[in-house]
């Protein structure tokens, strides 16, 4: 079998793939007879796995939302104008896509919400056909619709700019990080500049076209019974404000408290559909063996896993000149896996990878480690290791190299979590010393440059070129491999003296066989050794940390070496240490938004209030679900946030209108709440419904979008929470007489 691997920098990774396949169908046919080429490894395949994921996603979202738009509007013309502007907004987005070079993707799609998408035109056709209804058609449609767009102008695009504003710390990322999630950011900014655009310009143009004989009716069943019941919900907020600030603030703190216990991990793992069982046999073991071996292996688990593999390959070692450098005793085995709904032995991957490992347990001779080929060569351009966690020791002397690998080791494995421990072997290479003998050599006559030629032959001279059209063929002489470890036969070879006279080397130089180094790592000049472990069952922030106090604590390292780790975790830290510093910069855009909206610093933090209650919510669902943080739920926080500070925008700009014409605070908030109660709903329900599919979806792809899902289901149950409960009681706790007109910004004046 021959192993073939293609991809050509800055190409598509599915279209390169679709084109070499159709050239071997045709380079098949030219093949000369008993030779065939079939593909074992196709990355087309996960990719398009991961993209009916995505779309079964969107698609479900995007019926949800409408749904909602239906029931909630009570019309189905309002509910059409409001869906219609997710094919446009999503138009603008792709071609913006295509521009700029942004693949379609699990990453570039994957924080995709229609509901973010349409909040903006709740907002516009809610308010529009509330009017129409008031008015009862005293006056044109076009002039309430008008004025109608005009009264809601500030909270709908402020609203839009301080979404967009809260993912610019995603744009921010750099390295890795930064390839996976600024596509996402990108796509959702194109979404959302569409949606704003269009909820200023087509929606109320079509709203007056849809509606241009008046709006009749009343509000829908459906939402005249939720202001029934809030109404004393709203009552109980304003008498016992005291308390339901309290509490609010209890909420907070625990959800501090929580967040400090959740772990981290840099992205959830993907389940790729391929498992690599990365095996490291002794150093000293030949090719034939290392192909038994595997042969083996294969066998084995073909045979206690036929309803869950499909196909299983393994590669030994590699060419003798080689980007990838293995020798022939690690080979990799490439187990291909069959669709999740036919296994009867597992219920996830990892499940099914503990129990492979349980199978090959009692093979002797062997060090396993698991992995996916996507996943292996990430670890291994990030850190130099095929596990989630690389320990490097670096030092000059191997053999205290390798007793403190050993200590170490040991340490990691008494770790709860690690899994697949093992060090890096450096040694065991059966190696034949040959040390010239300076004055045998000099007896015999013979020079010494003579008697290092010999010795350089056993690794092979070439002595000619053959020629096949127009193909060259180097051909080379070389020991018999078999010998050329042989201290005897090796001495058995004659060296020509100048007379002519033929010595055996074995009177020339001192051979003997001894153990040497297989290989010798260095880095930054220095030689090092690596104790790698993957992490299962637990968080790899949490578990790293552990890890690093033990070693320091009892690694007991000889002066001059040193100890330095590598994996993906680096890039957790290096985005969180980013983000805590572009984040609460990006807070405090959002402030100045608010600031801008009302004129007043008491209203804007008052609004900025569903920040911190949308993260409360996002920790708890995430501690509900056993989800650590990731850069995923790092940029479901994120939405959340933007999608708290809309919701609490409609609400406040009614409240401050109202407080503006004179009206008597209590009675303000009270009639605020209730009439703004279906837009607050359905912002936060068309938002956290188009997500409720990725959060539940189990297809190839959702582990990375299920940690954004989460965070933003939940926060939007606590931000809803504070917008219509904690809200009320907060502005009348912190009331104070309204302003004259003149002070009044005019954007606070329109919403």
């Amino acid at each position: 079998m021959l192993g073939l691997g293609f991809m050509l920098l800055g190409e598509n990774s599915r279209e390169v793939s679709a084109a070499l396949r159709a050239r071997l169908e045709a380079a098949r046919r030219s093949l000369p007879p008993g030779i065939d080429v079939e593909v074992v490894y196709d990355r087309r395949t996960l990719v398009d796995e991961v993209l009916a994921t995505v779309r079964t996603n969107l698609l479900e979202g995007a019926l949800l939302v409408v749904l909602v738009l239906l029931v909630f509007l009570g019309n189905v013309r309002a509910g059409l104008v409001v869906a219609s502007v997710i094919p446009l907004a999503m138009l603008f987005a792709f071609t913006a896509m295509r521009l700029t070079n942004v693949a379609g993707s699990l990453m570039s799609l994957g924080a995709i919400d229609f509901g973010l998408v349409v909040d903006s035109a709740i907002i516009a056709v809610e308010n529009a056909t509330r009017r129409l209804r008031e008015d009862g058609g005293r006056r044109p449609v076009v002039d309430v619709v008008r004025e109608a767009a005009l009264e809601v102008r500030g909270p709908t695009l402020f609203g839009e700019l301080v979404i967009a504003v809260v993912y610019l710390p995603v744009l921010a990322m750099a390295g890795l990080e930064g390839k996976l999630f600024r596509p996402m950011a990108l796509t959702v900014l194109f979404a959302l500049a569409a949606s704003m655009v269009l909820s200023l310009t087509y929606v109320p143009v079509m709203t007056s076209l849809v509606f241009r004989r008046g709006a009749r009716g009343g509000e829908p069943r459906l939402v005249a019974w939720l202001q029934r019941r809030y109404r004393p919900v709203v009552e109980v907020a304003l008498r016992r404000r005291a308390w339901v600030l309290a509490l609010a603030a209890l909420l907070v703190a625990n959800g501090a408290v929580l967040a400090t216990r959740l772990g981290a991990e840099f992205v959830p793992r993907l389940s790729e559909g391929t498992v690599v069982v990365n095996t490291v046999r002794l150093a000293s073991v030949d090719l034939d063996e290392s192909v038994r071996y595997g042969t083996r292996i294969e066998r084995a688990l073909l045979a206690a896993f036929p309803h869950e593999i499909l196909r299983v390959w393994t590669r030994t070692g590699t060419a003798e000149v080689a980007t990838d450098p293995m020798g022939v005793e690690l080979s990799d085995a490439f187990v291909t896996l069959t669709p999740r709904a036919g296994w009867r032995r597992a219920r996830s991957q990892d499940e099914l990878v503990r129990a492979m490992q349980d199978e090959l347990r009692d093979l002797p001779g062997m060090r396993t480690v698991f992995t996916q080929p996507i996943e292996m060569r990430v670890n291994e351009m990030v850190a130099g290791v095929r596990a989630d966690l690389g320990i490097k020791i670096f030092g000059d002397d191997l053999d205290e190299l390798r007793a403190a690998a050993r200590r170490v080791d040991a340490i990691v494995r008494t770790v709860p979590g690690s899994a697949d421990v093992s060090v890096e072997q450096v040694t065991g290479l059966p190696v034949l010393r040959v040390e010239l003998d300076q004055a045998a050599a000099s007896r015999y006559g013979v020079p010494a440059e003579r008697v290092l030629a010999t010795v350089a032959a056993l690794a092979g001279v070439e002595v000619a070129e053959l020629r096949e059209g127009q193909r060259r063929f180097p051909v080379a002489l070389r020991i018999e491999p078999a010998r050329a470890v042989d201290a005897e036969a090796v001495g058995a070879l004659l060296v020509a003296a100048p007379d002519g006279t033929q010595v055996p080397l074995s009177r020339l130089a001192r051979l003997r066989t001894e153990s040497g180094p297989s290989t010798i790592q260095r880095e930054w000049a220095r030689r090092r050794i690596i104790v790698q472990a993957n992490v299962r069952g637990r968080d790899i922030a949490s578990f790293v940390g552990e890890v690093r106090r033990r070693v320091a604590a009892e690694a007991r390292l000889a002066p001059g070496y040193s100890v330095a780790y590598g994996g993906q975790f680096e890039h957790l830290e290096r985005a969180r240490e980013r983000l805590f510093f572009v984040v609460p910069l990006a807070l405090l855009l959002v402030f100045a938004l608010l600031y801008l909206t009302y004129g007043r610093v008491l209203d804007a933090l008052r609004v900025f209030t569903g920040v911190p209650f949308a993260a409360v919510g996002g920790v708890a669902a995430l501690a509900l679900r056993g989800m650590p943080f990731s850069i995923s739920a790092a940029v479901g926080f994120i939405a959340v946030s933007g999608v708290a500070v809309l919701g609490d925008m409609v609400l406040a700009s009614t409240i401050r209108r109202a407080l503006d014409a004179g009206v008597e605070v209590r009675e303000a908030i009270r009639a605020a709440a209730l009439e703004r109660l279906r837009p607050v709903l359905m912002t936060a329900l068309v938002a956290g419904l188009g997500f409720l599919p990725m959060a539940l979806s189990r297809g190839v792809g959702a582990e990375v979008q299920r940690p954004l899902a989460t965070v933003v289901l939940g926060g939007l149950l606590s931000s809803t929470l504070l917008t219509l409960v904690v809200l009320p009681a907060l502005y009348s706790f912190l009331a104070r007489p309204p302003a004259r007109p003149a002070d009044v910004p005019e954007e606070a004046h329109g919403g």
